[in-house]
């Protein structure tokens, strides 16, 4: 597969995600979740005028670009205008509510003084590999492009002019395509529609359908049934009703009070807040509540471990922005299906997951993973007041802070012979020491060992699971004594774990010198994680010496000549020069904490600044050009920019 790293727009609807480049190009198909299927190597579509080779739509010398959202939608305009021949294009991609299609509309105009006669190219690659290769085959003016697991059926109103199954590429340039064969084993095929003469000053439109099956669960009477249906439907009204839907679905979870556009900075800033609401649902896992970091960016593994997964530490940030913007049903799902789901039998959670809830590929162990999803319970049950779901989650919840008392009795030296459940999390890792846990990664994945910021979210889920308690104990005052003696344990061993975490900290994670914290036990490099301690953690109030200190030092070495701050000293990642949206809007909401609402400002309108057109934030930002050079549409970056509203 063809490296493809800048999804600059997506788009989505009932069970497809779809990104683009900024000249229209479809990058990536995904069915039937955010993260899994991807199916395309690539799309390509091109026009052939009179006597031309083919012009790709997406890369031409001679074409000009204007790309942009209808407004508070899903439905993505590309303006292409060819300027050797005159030839205007719009291209208008959305993906239907009802059905698995992914709509393509395009509409020809005519801005010569002579006339023009055009066809429409398609080649179309899909992924394809010796487990479940991909073959070809036309069948009732359908390409259907097909594996063992699905099939893309690509379609229009028109007929299919011309048709090539094999061996496309070596004259798809040509813009001429022929082959007898009805069916092939290729993974790439070609078909071509005839626009036919455009006359000066005429449009022509033509309609293209990718209709996605699973074929376990469809079957072909089912599929040309639906296929026929698609092509009856009023293609302008579907359009509307997409524009529709996604209208009201802004209108229905703006929750702040949005700026009035009179300057292009306001316009910009209103632009990211709804597309954070529009992007949150094309990521989101309607079945299990799971969200995707991003649409996928590297699935060669070439820059990254890659993006398309689901981190149950990085939703917890996401499902806060959800309660924020009135998304309160798919934050509820993340904790009552997801998080259950994937849970192991100990209490804690793995690294990363499918949305699905199957285990995604891994590579390490990560302490914060397991108390962030009891922090962030609480604070959905704080954001909603549902005691339901208190109770829903309360053993979930439980089980996971005995797994952190374990992770802590290892780091602190604490001992009990008795705990089975430690006994339990020992024989699951067969370490060589039965007295250790594996060692944890930090909040970048980078670095193992012990960290302030996977201590800060233990205290957080410890201050959680407590607040939990308040609530339900009164009924178990009443009703269940047991459950009131073992609430009162916890409750017990958590008071004495907070006062040797503190011991602990104190000891190995402040510099007496500098009057600052560490970010771990190892070195004393400057790390924008350790702001967790205070913004969501905590651990620390705002305006304490030693994290006033703290603060000093990470402007000194993180923040860059253009405003934005890096992760932390020595990065690599990527070279380690970009600042971090990240790592911006924590400072953001560092500031709001501590009242200097200037400074907070300041970083806020450094992201605003560097979002691409379109309202999606990127990873990281170039500080030449002040534009995303890394992952666009990240969801926890949105997040970070509604929690810092």
């Amino acid at each position: 597969m063809i490296n493809k790293y800048y999804n600059d727009a997506i788009i989505g609807g009932k069970d497809i995600t779809a990104s683009y480049t900024k000249n229209g190009e479809l990058l990536r198909l995904m069915y039937n979740t955010p993260d899994f299927r991807q199916f395309l190597d690539f799309f390509h579509t091109g026009v052939k005028v009179n006597d031309s080779c083919i012009i790709y739509l997406h890369e031409d010398q001679n074409n000009r670009y204007n790309q942009y959202y209808e407004e508070d939608t899903n439905v993505l305009n590309t303006e292409i205008e060819n300027t050797y021949f005159n030839l205007k294009a719009k291209q208008v991609d959305f993906v239907s509510m009802k059905n698995s299609v992914l709509i393509k509309r395009y509409i020809f105009k005519n801005d010569n003084v002579i006339d023009l006669n055009v066809n429409f190219l398609v080649h179309s690659k899909l992924l394809s590999n010796p487990n479940n290769m991909v073959g070809s085959k036309i069948e009732d003016n359908v390409l259907l492009q097909y594996s063992h697991n699905n099939t893309m059926c690509m379609f229009s109103k028109k007929n299919i002019n011309a048709h090539q199954l094999n061996d496309s590429s070596e004259n798809i340039g040509s813009g001429i395509i022929h082959d007898k064969d009805y069916i092939g084993m290729s993974a790439d095929s070609s078909i071509n529609y005839e626009i036919g003469v455009i006359k000066p000053g005429e449009t022509k439109e033509l309609d293209i359908y990718l209709y996605i099956i699973d074929n376990e669960k469809v079957q072909p009477e089912e599929m040309w049934k639906n296929i026929e249906n698609i092509r009856k439907q009023d293609v302008a009204n579907e359009q509307n009703a997409v524009q529709r839907y996604w209208k009201k679905y802004v209108k229905e979870h703006i929750n702040i009070e949005l700026k009035e556009e009179n300057t292009e900075y306001n316009k910009k800033f209103n632009k990211i807040y709804k597309r954070s609401i529009l992007l949150f649902p094309l990521l989101t896992n309607k079945e299990t509540g799971g969200v995707a970091a991003a649409v996928e960016v590297d699935e060669n593994l070439t820059q990254c471990g890659r993006y398309g997964y689901c981190w149950p530490r990085d939703a917890v940030f996401v499902t806060r922005a959800f309660d924020k913007i009135k998304m309160n049903k798919e934050a509820e799902k993340f904790y009552k299906v997801f998080c259950k789901n994937t849970q192991s039998k100990n209490g804690m959670w793995e690294q990363r997951f499918y949305t699905d809830g199957r285990l995604a590929p891994c590579w390490g162990y990560q302490i914060d993973e397991t108390a962030g999803v009891v922090y962030g319970a609480c604070e959905h049950y704080k954001a909603t007041g549902d005691k339901k779901f208190l109770k829903d989650v309360l053993k979930m919840c439980e089980n996971a802070v005995k797994f952190l008392f374990i992770y802590l009795d290892n780091i602190l030296g604490l001992h009990d012979d008795s705990d089975i459940v430690k006994n339990e999390i020992e024989k699951t890792y067969h370490t060589e020491d039965r007295n250790k846990l594996p060692v944890s990664y930090d909040l970048w994945e980078m670095n193992e060992g012990v960290h302030i910021y996977s201590l800060a979210s233990i205290y957080a889920a410890f201050s959680s699971i407590m607040e939990m308690y308040k609530v339900v104990k009164p009924e178990y005052e009443e009703k269940n004594r047991l459950k009131l003696e073992s609430i009162n344990k916890i409750e017990k061993k958590i008071d004495m774990y907070k006062k040797e975490m503190e011991k602990y900290i104190n000891e190995k994670m402040y510099n007496e010198n500098t009057k600052t914290i560490k970010r771990n036990t190892n070195d004393e490099i400057t790390d924008i994680s350790v702001v967790g301690t205070v913004v969501p953690f905590k651990m620390y109030g705002p305006k304490e010496k030693r994290v006033v200190n703290t603060i000093e030092k990470i402007n000194m070495t993180l923040r860059t000549y253009t405003g934005g701050y890096l992760r932390f000293e020595g990065d690599h990642y990527r070279e380690g020069k970009s600042p971090w949206s990240i790592s911006t809007l924590w400072m953001a909401m560092y500031y709001k904490e501590i009242g200097q609402k200037n400074k907070a400002q300041e970083c806020i309108d450094y992201i605003v600044n560097s979002a691409n057109k379109h309202g999606f934030i990127g990873e990281q930002i170039d500080n030449n050009t002040i534009q995303p050079n890394w992952v666009i549409g990240l969801t926890w970056a949105h997040a970070m920019f509604i929690l810092s509203l």
